[in-house]
């Protein structure tokens, strides 16, 4: 007879994944789907037409397989609007530019950053922002909708129950007050508060699965659908599953499209010490707690620089040469200036340029992706001191195999115990563990050797370059 098994549905920016998992923990199945951009009356839009097509044939792959819980997890930034057919209309991606006016008027109705934890970030990514255009464009829609957040969208697709839930609400929304756990004032002042969807715990159990999603995938009826989580709090729980993290004070930094600092402190960290411009906020995570966190599109920024699949910076059989190029990098002192993203990370106001650019000797390739790495390290290192990061550091998700960017990383903060966990599944992971909070992960930790090199001297020029680049 099978054991249980369990599935993750992990809608990210860039890809959609489902992920298979034994009841001890074990990964048995990974599917993914690149997610489309959709533009409607000059709006672009999350795809969630498309993932919803694609969803049902992914799950009904595990149609052989006893599935008990199905676990959603996605996104900070995004929230749809539900009315009693459904959706009302495409949700809003959170890169789409608002317009001035709207902005403008949406930022003079906002609380401080000191109650909130979220600073006033570009486009949408303020979930807040999105509710307040939404209002303007579709005012009869909105007048009877019941909101509910991206993870949560996912979670009502499935089994039929709108919720919400507090780390998708406390993730730079300005919908939340971290430390009092409840709406802030603006949410309740213009009646969005009364709008969303009963609160739920991530780990809550909301419904089982809808008779006609059942009957579409194979999957059991009786099947279990959880609240659901927002991802970078899902790789936090993954972190607290091995034992060098967990109880103690660390620091999680999860790479992918964004690089999230998520700092587990031993000591209470006031929401005013953290430098409201700068891309740092509070998240909230699975238990309630206030989390202090930093944030750039690092994924995006190496993207950007070397044009093509992301993976080229941390796939096995380049790293030796891309270790090989750096000493060359390091005595020419080549660097980029931030920011490849404007608007985001701890300097959202640079202007992006090379500083002796990587284009005069052989290996020119190598060297370009190398010298973008030592860039993202000196980017994150930047970041970490912002929520005042110290003692243990895990890296995980899809940047963790770059040996570049994690061994300068190491290099840059030799008091901190720098570790790197699997690349793949920790997000995944995580969410399982709202089941059952005492699995382990397996594999284990791997303790990161610095890179060797002055990479202090190198971080010292870059600063003093970085302060001199005119905005």
């Amino acid at each position: 007879m099978q054991q249980s098994a369990y599935v993750v549905v992990d809608i990210g920016k860039t890809l959609s994944k489902v992920t298979l998992w034994s009841a001890g923990g074990h990964l048995l199945d990974r599917q993914t789907r690149a997610n489309e951009v959709h533009v409607v009356d000059g709006v672009q839009r999350l795809d969630a037409e498309g993932i919803g097509q694609w969803l049902p044939k992914a799950l009904s792959a595990y149609r052989e397989y006893p599935v008990e819980t199905i676990i959603p997890v996605a996104h900070g930034a995004g929230v749809v609007a539900l009315g009693e057919d459904g959706m009302l209309f495409a949700p809003f991606d959170y890169e789409q530019a608002i317009p001035d006016e709207v902005m403008s008027a949406y930022r003079a109705e906002r609380d401080p950053f000191s109650l909130t934890g979220s600073p006033a970030l570009p486009d949408g990514l303020n979930m807040g922002s999105q509710v307040y255009w939404m209002e303007h464009l579709y005012p009869e829609a909105m007048a009877s909708a019941t909101l509910v957040p991206w993870a949560q969208y996912w979670a009502w697709v499935l089994c039929g129950a709108a919720r919400s839930e507090a780390t998708s609400l406390g993730c730079h929304t300005d919908l939340w007050m971290p430390e009092l756990a409840q709406f802030s004032p603006m949410a309740k002042r213009l009646g969005w508060a009364e709008r969303f969807a009963p609160l739920a715990k991530a780990s809550d159990a909301i419904g089982k699965l809808r008779p006609e999603i059942a009957a579409a995938t194979g999957l059991p009826a009786t099947a279990q659908v959880l609240a659901g989580i927002h991802d970078s709090n899902a790789a936090l729980l993954a972190a607290r599953g091995f034992p060098e993290i967990a109880r103690r004070e660390a620091t999680i930094l999860s790479t992918g499209t964004w690089f999230i600092a998520m700092r587990l402190a031993s000591e209470v960290l006031s929401v005013s010490k953290l430098p409201e411009d700068r891309d740092t906020l509070v998240n909230v995570d699975a238990y309630g707690w206030p989390v202090p966190s930093a944030r750039f599109m690092g994924g995006r920024e190496i993207e950007t620089v070397i044009q093509l699949d992301t993976r080229r910076v941390d796939i096995k059989p380049d790293q030796p040469k891309l270790m090989e190029a750096v000493p060359a990098l390091l005595e020419r002192g080549t660097m980029m200036m931030p920011t490849l993203t404007p608007g985001f990370g701890p300097y959202p106001d640079g202007r992006a340029c090379w500083l002796n650019a990587p284009v005069e000797w052989a290996g020119t390739w190598y060297a370009r992706r190398a010298a973008i790495c030592l860039y993202a390290a000196l980017v994150a290192d930047t970041s970490l001191d912002l929520i005042g990061s110290k003692e243990r550091l895990l890296v995980e998700g899809r940047f963790a195999e770059a040996e570049v960017f994690v061994r300068a990383l190491a290099a840059l903060r030799p008091e901190t115990e720098v570790y790197v966990a699997n690349a793949h599944n920790d997000v995944s992971f995580g969410a399982l563990r709202l089941l059952n909070p005492l699995l382990k992960a397996s594999g284990g930790l791997r303790l990161v050797e610095p890179l060797e090199g002055d990479l202090q001297s190198y971080r010292a020029k870059w600063r003093d370059a970085v302060s001199k680049v005119p905005a």
